[in-house]
């Protein structure tokens, strides 16, 4: 369900990351970069619920949607209660799930805008904007958004799958060497602005976005 809710995201132009279970869910919360949550509250390790109270200490006006198959009018209580924002009963419709994410958008938010930073290199993304000790780096399009992927998982390896739906729309015509093409000028722009931070290949699987300890590294 996850990976089918993803791709449907994905083709109204919303990308998504999975968190299977309440430790890896906790450590995307930490890195405070996401606009919403959309969580299940039967988890593999235990109640989704219990990530609430994470979640909003570490992003305060992050917005949360509940997902579950627990649809009595006492659990729909509950969950709010809880400090969820809505509450999504399964089976639904991706259509009902996209209104709801468009109406909970709307809401003003307190927070300042969110940033993520890999040794000098900060990327913003409200503004879907990137910096190299505070000047801005211009980047076409494409090598943009495979930044912008690469962020919301740095630190991990990001699959190349993943990374081509982030920067391709659904209905592209992709040649096989599109990818690997933009993130060679990606990582040509990186190192020419004196950036900090190195994409790594992982052979087979993907890339990796890390601070460059080593000034010498390549």
């Amino acid at each position: 369900m996850a990976q089918a809710l993803r791709t449907s995201l994905q083709r109204h132009g919303i990308l998504a990351d999975i968190s299977p279970n309440l430790l890896e869910a906790g450590e995307a919360l930490r890195q405070n970069v996401h606009d919403l949550l959309l969580l299940d509250r039967q988890l593999p390790d235990g109640d989704g619920a219990t990530l609430i109270q994470l979640a909003r200490r570490w992003q305060p006006d992050l917005p949360i949607i509940m997902l579950t198959g627990q649809g009595s009018l006492e659990d729909r209580i509950d969950g709010l209660d809880l400090g969820a924002d809505d509450y999504l009963v399964k089976p639904f419709a991706v259509e009902e799930l996209l209104a709801r994410i468009r109406a909970i958008s709307r809401r003003p938010s307190q927070l300042a805008l969110p940033t993520a930073t890999v040794g000098n290199l900060v990327f913003n993304f409200s503004t879907h904007e990137a910096f190299v000790d505070g000047a801005l780096l211009p980047l076409p399009r494409g090598q943009l958004l495979a930044l912008e992927a690469l962020f919301l998982r740095h630190g991990r390896t990001v699959r190349r799958e993943v990374l081509q739906e982030s920067v391709y729309d659904f209905n592209d015509e992709i040649q096989s060497n599109a990818l690997d093409a933009h993130v060679s000028k990606l990582r040509r722009a990186l190192n020419d602005a004196g950036a900090r931070a190195d994409i790594h290949v992982i052979r087979g699987i993907g890339y990796l976005l890390k601070e460059r300890i080593n000034e010498r590294e390549e």
